[in-house]
């Protein structure tokens, strides 16, 4: 049965995700191409329920007050029901599924609870397994790392939290915390062979538009190559 592609867009927080999965997908919506845009939390559903109330603080106000496997565990129910009733019969029919935060997001805010570097293996090595092999997730095609430095990231966090009026999460008001998952980024991406776009120069933020051009034309490369990038 022939695929659609997944495209993820993977970031800190504070790192424009949202508005960059929204300027691709119109971009290819433009192009005429067959698209679907999706995030994670899927916060509209039934299925985060576990997830809002961990990033909410009710098992804890802090993110290692939940064990990596444990929130892992919330995560991947929400993806697991967003794929199955939302979007799986348009990847099987050979749509591009364009998804702001994916499994790559607990690749990197849970792998940082775990300290022992041989105990983070074997959790990013379960962690594979069980979203791609036991609950059958497909596996990104291209995933892209939208890079703003930390400093820049907290600002922009809080500039969003005062303009919306709405609390920060667990994991923003933990300025130590994402600056220990931006760490995670760089890594992983090397290893995953994640595609990085700089989204922020000298403490400054580089245009949106300079953003999404640079996105654009990696995911143009992806759609003429026909061979897997993950």
């Amino acid at each position: 049965m022939h695929k659609g592609k997944l495209i993820v867009i993977e970031a800190g927080d504070g790192s424009g995700k949202a508005t960059q999965t929204k300027a691709l997908y119109e971009h290819l919506l433009a192009d005429q191409q067959p698209v679907k845009r999706v995030e994670f939390p899927d916060y509209a559903s039934d299925s985060s329920a576990l997830v809002r109330m961990y990033l909410g603080g009710a098992f804890g106000a802090q993110a290692e007050a939940v064990n990596a496997y444990a929130a892992t565990a919330f995560f991947a129910v929400d993806r697991y029901a967003s794929f199955r009733i939302k979007w799986q019969a348009d990847y099987e029919a050979g749509s591009i599924i364009l998804a702001d935060r994916y499994t790559t997001s607990n690749m990197v805010h849970q792998a940082v609870k775990i300290k022992d570097v041989q105990e983070q293996q074997d959790y990013l090595a379960w962690l594979w397994d069980f979203e791609f092999c036991k609950l059958g997730l497909p596996i990104p095609d291209l995933v892209l790392f939208l890079d703003m430095e930390p400093a820049v990231a907290d600002r922009l966090i809080a500039e969003r939290a005062r303009r919306q009026g709405i609390a920060e999460d667990i994991h923003e008001r933990d300025a130590g915390y994402l600056h220990q998952c931006h760490t995670a980024y760089t890594e992983l991406a090397v290893r995953y062979g994640w595609q990085r776009v700089a989204c922020s120069s000298g403490g400054v933020p580089r245009r949106v538009e300079d953003i999404h051009a640079d996105v654009y034309r990696i995911v143009q490369q992806l759609l003429a190559d026909k061979t897997e990038c993950f």
